[in-house]
């Protein structure tokens, strides 16, 4: 189902970052194939099937996740090039699309195929399982994406949606940029303790809590780097200053000016 040698009889995959997500990763990848996780800020977590090991063993498997920041996907691609293999897929799970595609298809070799991807889930979200949580692809070079959208609906009960790089951040831009802006705001203006909630607010408190744990650089990739994302903000903010001062006093009209 994945873009593994037909000869394999331990696919494998390798997982370059394990912090949060590409821990979530790891452990759903881990009951289907062999995980080789490279990553030297973090200390080795091996079990069956996730061993941790060089860069250059993780660039050898014909599938390749970056599970880094969005930030650094430039650099990782440039250092990665040489070590991948003829014909491997390289695919990245970042909040934004536009910059990391730009990225892999400006610094990867042209024999690799390319897959831009975002789980629309977190550590959090998907803490129960993957059934039924949706992920975002788009498919950049190659024609692997349509195995892999297979093994993912197969394997884990994903709901793909095909997208371009530019649809994706569009609207993303307003699904995740105004939710995390509400949900950071939420964070630093609520007291310690709260009785009087309704479910409608209980529902802020829930979206708060479950992207609380993410790491600033995901923060950051979704407010700054969504090149979407300011216009949005803006135009909320706008609006909620509107709301929030009111209607406008009506004009008088003749003959109210003329009763003056």
């Amino acid at each position: 189902m994945l873009p593994f040698s037909s000869s394999s009889t331990a696919p494998r995959v390798g997982l370059i970052g394990f912090g949060a997500f590409g821990q979530l990763i790891a452990r759903n990848l881990a009951a289907h194939m062999q995980v080789v996780v490279h990553d030297p800020a973090q200390p080795p977590k091996a079990s069956a099937r996730v061993r941790f090991s060089t860069l250059e063993d993780a660039c050898s498997c014909p599938l390749v996740i970056l599970a880094v920041p969005v930030s650094s996907i430039s650099d990782v691609c440039q250092r990665i090039a040489p070590l991948l293999a003829v014909g491997a897929t390289v695919m990245d799970v970042g909040s934004v699309k536009l910059r990391p595609m730009q990225d892999m298809e400006t610094h990867l070799p042209a024999h690799v195929n390319i897959l831009g991807s975002h789980p629309l889930f977190g550590p959090q979200s998907a803490k129960d399982g993957l059934a039924g949580h949706k992920i975002a692809l788009c498919p950049q070079r190659g024609r692997t994406h349509w195995r892999i959208a297979a093994a993912l609906r197969s394997l884990f009960g994903l709901q793909v949606i095909w997208t371009t790089a530019e649809d994706h951040d569009r609207e993303v831009a307003t699904v995740q940029g105004l939710t995390h802006l509400i949900a950071q705001t939420l964070s630093q203006i609520l007291p310690e303790k709260l009785r009087m909630t309704t479910s409608s607010f209980d529902h802020l408190l829930e979206a708060r809590r479950m992207v609380s744990a993410d790491a600033p650089a995901v923060l950051d990739a979704i407010l700054r780097d969504n090149p979407f994302a300011a216009e949005v903000r803006a135009d909320f903010l706008s609006r909620a200053a509107q709301l929030a001062a009111g209607p406008a006093p009506k004009e008088k009209g003749p003959r109210q000016m003329a009763g003056l």
